[in-house]
């Protein structure tokens, strides 16, 4: 009579046919699948995080360091090269205490080209100031212009002008206005010894840059004559010898 034997469960994880490789039917295994994938998951979301901050965190470095030089490069492009040119003159600090800028017209010659014009505080006297400013425009390339009418009329202090490529420029280096505070305090009465400007406040210079287009420039090119010996004299006739000169005039009969 057989015996029947007695059927052994298979160990847990371990395929019914016998088969290498654990069982996939396993319950355990089937609850561990979708952990694992969470986790992975995670780790993919936390990554995509970092990658995030460290791009956020480049571009605000490059906003950061390139935002100066943009805004000096932007500044420099759409200011008038005039002005980034009288900048660049090598004076001491002690020569451009303080800068008041002036312009009217178009940059472009549209209608009326561009007049610059720049007033400058020096420390020193207009002496030191004027010989620094010279040395520095030449330093630059300008020209000593000699010419007329600079200035138009004597000034105090030194007025010279320069030339350089299609612009004038003129300077004048003077010692400041000095107002007298007895005389300008309202209902002040000047005393019989008081002296004339207040030393103290009349230290230092002032310089005036006043920069043109050389065609606006009515200095440029030949001058009208102003002599007096021209005055009143009729011009040489065109035909110096009459043509009837040699001629008898016939008689006309009565």
């Amino acid at each position: 009579m057989a015996v029947r034997s007695a059927a052994v469960p298979p160990a847990s994880g371990v395929r019914p046919d016998g088969a290498g490789g654990p069982d996939r039917s396993d319950p355990a295994d089937a609850s561990a699948e979708p952990v694992r994938g969470a986790r992975a998951e995670l780790r993919r979301q936390l990554r995509e995080q970092r990658r995030l901050k460290t791009i956020a965190l480049l571009l605000a470095s490059l906003l950061v360091l390139g935002a100066l030089p943009t805004y000096f490069g932007v500044r420099a492009a759409t200011r008038d090269p005039v002005f980034n040119s009288l900048d660049a003159l090598a004076v001491p600090a002690w020569a451009a205490t303080d800068t008041v800028d002036g312009v009217s017209g178009s940059r472009w010659c549209l209608i009326e080209c561009r007049f610059r014009e720049r007033t400058v505080e020096s420390d020193r006297q207009w002496e030191e100031t004027a010989q620094v400013y010279e040395t520095a425009l030449a330093r630059e390339g300008w020209q000593p212009w000699k010419v007329a009418l600079c200035p138009e009329q004597p000034v105090e202090g030194r007025y010279t002008c320069w030339r350089r490529d299609e612009l004038t420029l003129d300077m004048w280096v003077r010692p400041p206005a000095c107002p007298d505070p007895a005389v300008s305090a309202p209902g002040a009465v000047p005393s019989p010894g008081a002296a004339g400007p207040d030393a103290a406040n009349c230290d230092g210079s002032r310089v005036s840059i006043k920069v043109r287009n050389a065609i606006e420039d009515d200095r440029v090119g030949p001058q009208p004559t102003t002599d007096p010996s021209l005055t009143g004299v009729d011009p040489d006739p065109l035909l110096t010898d009459s043509p009837l000169g040699g001629l008898t005039p016939t008689p006309t009969p009565s």
